[in-house]
């Protein structure tokens, strides 16, 4: 399964969270320990908000961990609102274009799970798209395809009623025995971050959320270092919604 890792609070370089920390996401990516396995290296991404209304992405298919571009780029970008992301395939090829965050004008998003007996529902799920939300569709994974259908259902207008629309439309079009739907997402709009955990079998993957000691929030798969107040476990079935501006501790 992927890593995550979303940040929202003061500007700071994006290096204090994806390389530095002991546990941070470049180290989860080879060692993460609250996943089915350790190792994420089918491709790397950043999303960060910056001057432009759209965030600026870099995607690529090298692990994380032998990037050196990657270290660079987390060394000197500064944003208050980024989200990173660590990939484990398990539908769709190795490729930049199945690599999170996947963007929408000012939206990106990132993902953790899969849908269940994805290559049986896809179909389904592609159909119920309007055109030009299957014509944004640059790969082929399953998580690009739900980050749009969330779009289509209204994530930028009702986070929590596009999640509670999508995940009852998976359970319609899920297989009777098959294999569960499980996801964490965690998505920003400029303005705003959001995370949301799900199981249709109870079993939702990982997701915490910390603040570092300037107030700044941060939600990630694993959490990455004891220095962080209070990491605790997103709730199961309610989005939260974490805003950059400095906040008073959790």
């Amino acid at each position: 399964m992927c890593r995550l890792l979303a940040y929202a609070g003061p500007a700071r370089v994006m290096a204090d969270l994806v390389t530095e920390p002991y546990h941070s996401l470049v180290h989860q990516s080879q060692g993460a320990l609250e996943a089915k396995f350790p190792v994420n290296g089918d491709g790397f991404g950043l999303a960060w908000y910056g001057q432009d209304p759209a965030p600026g992405v870099y995607r690529d298919t090298n692990p994380a961990w032998s990037d050196d571009n990657l270290a660079s780029l987390c060394r000197v970008v500064q944003s208050g609102l980024f989200i990173a992301h660590v990939r484990a395939a398990t539908d769709g090829a190795t490729s930049r274009e199945n690599c999170h965050p996947f963007t929408r004008d000012h939206v990106c998003f990132a993902h953790n799970g899969q849908i269940g007996n994805y290559p049986h529902v896809r179909r389904t799920l592609e159909s119920s798209l309007p055109d030009d939300l299957y014509h944004h569709r640059k790969g082929s994974t399953d998580s690009e395809l739900l980050f749009l259908l969330l779009v289509h259902h209204g994530l930028v207008t009702n986070p929590q009623r596009a999640m509670d629309s999508v995940t009852a439309f998976l359970a319609e079009c899920a297989l009777p025995q098959g294999k569960p739907t499980r996801m964490t997402c965690v998505w920003a709009d400029g303005h705003f971050l959001y995370g949301f955990r799900y199981g249709s079998d109870g079993k939702a993957p990982t997701l915490y959320q910390g603040q570092t000691a300037s107030g700044g929030h941060v939600l990630a798969s694993e959490p990455l270092c004891d220095h962080f107040k209070d990491w605790k476990a997103v709730p199961v079935g309610q989005v939260v919604q974490l805003n950059p501006a400095p906040q008073a501790a959790l």
